[in-house]
């Protein structure tokens, strides 16, 4: 079965996420997520009120993470538009995750902190599409210089390892930078 190319008059809503990531200082990255939905046709709440198109969500969060198991020391939110005023009661939210290292497992773990009645589903939607942003940004943030031998080789190889098919543990090329880090290390 194909799908077809939709029409744009078709277009009922766009979620809109947009990751950042800033290195201000040595050893920390700053990362900044912004979630923006826009419904492109007035819709109906469940009391039958209309609401007319435009924003429903503009949510950014920004988080500082430090160190190479890239830990999260702060965390801060803002819902410049939210459906309703006691959405803005999940401000304080994702609070739980500060201390959490971004690594395998991190989605399962946040999702058991902050998720369903816990928080707000769209924070943690914006959480969760930061962390693997977070992984590249902090690489990009290091890698602004060469690498000193054993600086980073264990980290690399723990962060990348079983993210994907392409960095499967057993694969060709988690097998080759192995054997690339282990003769960088020992010159």
């Amino acid at each position: 079965m194909a799908i077809n190319e939709p029409s744009a008059e078709q277009r009922v809503h766009n979620r809109h996420i947009d990751v950042s990531t800033y290195a201000p200082e040595d050893n920390a990255i700053v990362v900044e997520g912004r979630l923006t939905d826009n419904r492109y046709r007035s819709t109906y709440y469940l009391s039958g009120d209309r609401r007319p198109p435009g924003i429903v969500h503009e949510m950014v969060i920004r988080m500082r993470v430090v160190g190479l198991d890239l830990t999260i020391e702060d965390i801060d939110v803002a819902m410049d538009t939210v459906p309703r005023d006691q959405c803005r009661q999940t401000l304080n939210s994702l609070r739980p995750v500060i201390g959490m290292q971004i690594k395998a497992g991190f989605t399962e773990a946040v999702k058991t902190k902050v998720g369903g009645p816990k928080g707000c589903t769209h924070l943690v939607a914006l959480l969760l599409a930061m962390a693997p942003a977070a992984v590249q940004g902090a690489w990009a943030a290091m890698a602004q210089s060469p690498l000193v031998p054993g600086q980073y080789s264990d980290k690399a190889l723990e962060i990348l390892e079983d993210t994907c098919w392409l960095w499967r543990s057993e694969g060709p090329l988690m097998q080759e930078l192995r054997e690339k880090l282990s003769r960088f290390d020992e010159e």
